[in-house]
């Protein structure tokens, strides 16, 4: 009887390869025990049995016997053997067209990624194409137990099938790349392994240790306030799962809080994890060292971000590194960006952990933050996981969008129960901020008289739209003024932000003023007394009122609303304009809780429902015949729109070390990338291609040809970061051995 193997091991002889039968099994087991949590474990099964039928063929056994290794194993590459076709045919056959086609999906992707159902202009690799293949020519090879799988008995997801597939498809490539390991690479494997954890252990831990915080904090308002907050997300932790929204002002204790719903419904409903999800990657490791100080806690987090520092043993273990590819921990703190475009991918490495989301508690931090050109999908995806994947997820602010379906037609999605009983009542409770129009409103106010202004105070904060609004005021501000913008890179931002908090609680006297773009709205806890921001819309104005008496310091927060002397970018123009319109109006409280529901609704009308999916999306994966097209709205979505900038590797830091760390291949090549994240700095294509011309950067190396260095001395300064040519004037250089 010939036997039929699925793995083979390089320098080993037949005896010591994996049998097919055996992967076969124990991909069907793990599959379907991870599609059980959505109600498809009899579909993970079957796409277990048959996602590698096409290894009976006597055409990938030669070649398995001809290229040992792993590799082989692979496809979709010159000279590799296609045996995916050969499942997504059997399903076809053995289930009919439509119900055969949900597991093709999976089983044609299960290596090279989700396809579409058809190619625009053929090509031979959709769905469409790949199903019309005849014959099985290896059919009397395949065990009879095989062909006698019954039809799955449980149904697809009404509510988003594009997303049953996407689920279903997480848990056969999850189940694989498992399998696969637990054969190829035993001592790997079982560095995964782990005793489970309960989440009601986890609940009592953060418990003890938000009981011992309030025994311990003084009396007060702010305290008094914090504690109510988190009784009421305790409480509301005992309702059925659900979409929720917490609506808690700056200083209320929100991310603490929030945890505490989020483990306590968690064990209190049987959800298997909590993930984080936070939009800045600024605040993250701010947030997951939070959760890791907490006795009981710390070795349960994984981070999981592109600004990771792969060598960071804080942040970084063996175990880790192999948890953050399917998410395989209690709680999880991670990107918007990662969090949604993995929903959104069809690769299967982002796609591997996506059934790790079932059955868990999503918290969506600054979820006013949700890009609007995406928010129609995102919204639908946060839906979908709550209607049918028991996913209870919670929207926190202190700004709620209003993001449920409207009479008007702008169907964003989703309606979730408040946790705080009575957020106005809370607002003004916390209410630190006294928020005003400039004395010269509504005109503008010119940069130079703003910068008078400015020089009269000895801790100030400016906030405007523009990296060039931000460069031409701090150049009038005096000498020792800090500055923030995406003009400097990930690492100086950080560098500043710290010296600057420093600056805050020294008791050396010395001028504290800071002018800066938006970024440092993103959760950045800066406390200054006064705050100027230009005018924009009411959630981001805010965000910007956050920064100031943050702590209660004085009886009331000056926060000045001006309009400045620039227009204002395009993607901001219509939210300025409406800001402008209820600022206009005669309230005593220009930015009550309210005021913001008022701003989005007159926001999402403005813009008309087109603009919610800008990339056309939903339409891409709406189908009630199964024909999604996976490939093309992965290459679509974008959380953040980048299409025009191009990344920069400055002096700063150690950059120059790991460039040369890369050129000479002293390390993981991918490590090094992702450190090198941290030093690099968008900027807009058409400067790019100057900056090249010009010999002001330079590609690193002939192996890295599209990855771009800085080789101008003078393009990077101390103070404010990237200075282009036609912008430099008094250059201050970046001594970056010492930055």
């Amino acid at each position: 009887m010939t036997k039929y193997y699925a793995h083979s091991k390089e320098g080993k002889g037949p005896e010591e390869w994996q049998p097919l039968e055996e992967h076969l099994a124990g991909v069907a087991e793990l599959a379907g025990q991870f599609a059980a949590e959505f109600g498809a474990k009899d579909w993970g099964k079957l796409a277990g049995l048959w996602h590698d039928m096409g290894k009976y063929s006597e055409a990938f056994q030669a070649y398995l016997r001809e290229q040992n290794g792993l590799e082989a194993h692979l496809e979709g590459q010159p000279g590799k053997v296609n045996h995916s076709s050969a499942g997504a045919l059997w399903a076809r056959d053995k289930l009919g067209e439509a119900r055969g086609r949900l597991l093709a999906y999976c089983i044609l992707g299960h290596h090279a990624g989700l396809p579409d159902y058809s190619l625009e202009h053929g090509g031979g690799s959709s769905v469409k194409e790949r199903l019309t293949k005849e014959p099985l020519p290896f059919r009397d090879n395949v065990p009879q137990s095989l062909g006698e799988q019954q039809t799955p008995s449980s149904q697809v997801s009404a509510a988003n099938p594009s997303l049953w597939i996407r689920m279903l498809f997480s848990s056969l490539v999850d189940a694989d790349f498992l399998d696969t390991e637990r054969f190829m690479d035993p001592a790997r494997f079982k560095t995964r392994q782990s005793e489970p954890v309960e989440m009601k252990a986890l609940d009592e831990a953060l418990t003890r240790h938000l009981d011992d915080l309030v025994r311990s904090a003084p009396s007060g308002n702010v305290n008094d306030v914090r504690k109510a907050v988190l009784e009421q997300c305790r409480e509301a932790a005992k309702q059925p799962p659900g979409i929720r929204t917490l609506t808690v002002p700056t200083g209320g204790g929100k991310t603490l809080s929030s945890l505490a719903f989020a483990l306590r419904h968690a064990h209190l409903h049987g959800k298997r994890r909590v993930i984080y999800v936070i939009p800045f990657t600024s605040i993250i490791e701010q947030t997951a060292d939070v959760f890791r100080s907490i006795p009981g806690l710390s070795e349960y987090v994984l981070e999981h971000h592109s600004n990771l520092d792969p060598d960071d043993p804080k942040r970084v273990t063996r175990r880790s590194r192999l948890a953050a590819e399917n998410w395989d921990a209690p709680i999880v703190v991670t990107t918007s960006v990662q969090f949604f475009e993995s929903l959104y991918a069809n690769r299967t490495s982002a796609c591997r952990k996506l059934h790790n989301i079932a059955q868990s508690v999503v918290i969506f931090d600054e979820a006013q933050a949700l890009p609007l050109p995406v928010l129609q999908p995102v919204a639908s995806m946060i839906h979908a996981l709550s209607t049918a994947y028991g996913v209870t997820p919670v929207l926190c602010t202190a700004t709620q969008p209003a993001l449920e379906t409207r009479e008007d037609g702008l169907s964003h999605g989703i309606s979730g129960i408040e946790i705080i009983d009575q957020p106005k009542t809370l607002h003004l409770t916390l209410k630190r901020v006294q928020a005003r129009k400039h004395p010269d409103w509504p005109n503008p106010v010119a940069w130079d008289a703003l910068t008078e202004e400015l020089e009269q105070q000895e801790r100030v904060l400016c906030i405007v739209h523009r990296k060039d609004d931000a460069l031409r005021l701090h150049s009038l501000m005096p000498h020792g003024t800090w500055h923030l913008s995406t003009r400097m890179c990930g690492a100086h931002r950080s560098a500043h932000i710290a010296q600057i908090r420093k600056a805050l609680t020294s008791k050396d006297g010395a001028p504290v003023r800071v002018v800066s773009t938006q970024l440092i709205e993103a959760g950045v806890d800066v406390d200054f007394p006064i705050v100027y921001r230009a005018l924009g819309g009411l959630d981001s104005l805010a965000q910007a009122a956050g920064r100031c008496n943050r702590e209660g310091r004085a009886e009331a927060g000056d926060f000045v609303i001006f309009v400045p002397d620039s227009a204002a970018p395009s993607s901001l123009q219509t939210a300025q304009d409406i800001g402008r319109i209820l600022l206009d109006e005669d309230v005593e409280d220009l930015l009550a809780p309210e005021r913001f529901r008022l701003f989005f609704e007159k926001y999402f009308a403005a813009r008309g429902a087109d603009y919610f999916d800008k990339y056309g999306v939903v339409a891409l994966l709406n189908s009630k015949v199964f024909e999604f097209q996976y490939a093309t709205a992965a290459e679509r979505f974008r959380m953040i729109e980048d299409g025009w900038q191009r990344p920069v590797i400055v002096h700063y830091g150690e950059s120059c070390a790991l460039v040369d760390a890369l050129i000479r291949g002293a390390g993981s090549p991918r490590d090094l990338m992702r450190k090198l994240q941290r030093y690099t700095v968008q900027i807009p294509i058409q400067a790019h291609h100057a900056l090249v011309e010009q010999e002001h950067i330079k590609s690193v190396h002939e192996d890295y040809p599209h990855l771009y260095q800085q080789s101008a001395s003078n393009l990077y300064r101390a103070d404010v970061g990237l200075i282009l040519p036609s912008e430099q004037g008094d250059a201050v250089p970046m001594d970056f051995q010492n930055a």
